[in-house]
């Protein structure tokens, strides 16, 4: 029997390492990439509309604070025990959204705290609700809020004993609040391409049965915020001013104290 020459197969040996060697750097350079790309997308951020932004920061009623984790949006003379913790939409800036929120602080003395996400992507950021709501010590009552992917994360935190209710901008709950005390309100937007009012209705059965839901005629998704637009979003067909007023309405008559 003829035996295996030992150059040969040391030389088989060596190669078969060189292969696994040369896979193994592939791999790690392939998921080098992914890495790399995933954080150049998730670091490209839909900047706020400046003029939207300059009128909050010009009305002598409110103020805005810029904080490591947050954006906090209070009234100018000082906090109440009222306050929103609002997660921005995937990769949306933060300060997209003082316009639309500013108007029920002045109205009716809301604070709220608009959150910084972990990468710019509410989803992924598992930071508790301590991170936000210690901005505000003043604050005794909370609601839990968010647009987009921001409003499945608000949802993911309802169950939170602190919190009193939902507020969802263009959004809807992947899985259902185990509390059934939870107070909503879902707005959507009748020209929504992504959250579309198909979407709001098949998902409704995950909010509590006597949710408020209501369907801002006209707007579409990038207009629960100031930042653009959005590929696959449908066509807004009425103005920012419009929108925020209707969110003004409807967010103020939701937190107002019911009726005696």
């Amino acid at each position: 029997m003829t035996q295996p020459d030992s150059t040969d197969e040391a030389r088989r040996r060596g190669s078969l390492r060189r292969g696994i060697r040369a896979g193994g750097w592939w791999s790690l350079s392939a998921l080098a990439v992914v890495v790399i790309v995933f954080l150049a997308w998730a670091n490209t951020v839909r900047v706020a509309d400046r003029a939207a932004a300059d009128a909050v920061f010009a009305n002598p009623n409110v103020t805005v604070t810029d904080r490591s984790t947050s954006v906090v949006l209070a009234p100018a003379d000082g906090a109440g025990h009222t306050g929103l913790v609002f997660f921005p939409g995937a990769r949306v800036d933060p300060y997209a959204y003082l316009y639309k929120l500013a108007g029920t602080v002045e109205a009716t003395g809301l604070t709220v705290v608009i959150a910084k996400p972990v990468l710019n992507l509410a989803i992924l950021d598992r930071r508790p609700l301590s991170t936000f709501t210690d901005a505000v010590p003043e604050v005794t009552t909370w609601y839990l809020g968010g647009h987009s992917v921001g409003g499945v994360r608000a949802c993911l935190l309802a169950d939170n004993p602190e919190v009193a209710g939902l507020v969802l901008f263009g959004s809807y709950c992947s899985a259902a609040p185990e509390r059934t005390d939870l107070r909503a309100l879902s707005l959507s937007g009748s020209a929504d391409g992504l959250s579309t009012p198909e979407k709001i209705a098949d998902s409704a059965n995950l909010l509590p049965s006597d949710t408020r839901f209501s369907e801002l005629e006209g707007a579409n998704h990038a207009r629960f915020g100031d930042y653009g637009t959005e590929n696959g979003d449908g066509v807004a067909t009425r103005s920012t001013d419009a929108v925020a007023a209707e969110i003004t309405r409807e967010l103020s008559d939701f937190l107002a104290p019911p009726a005696p």
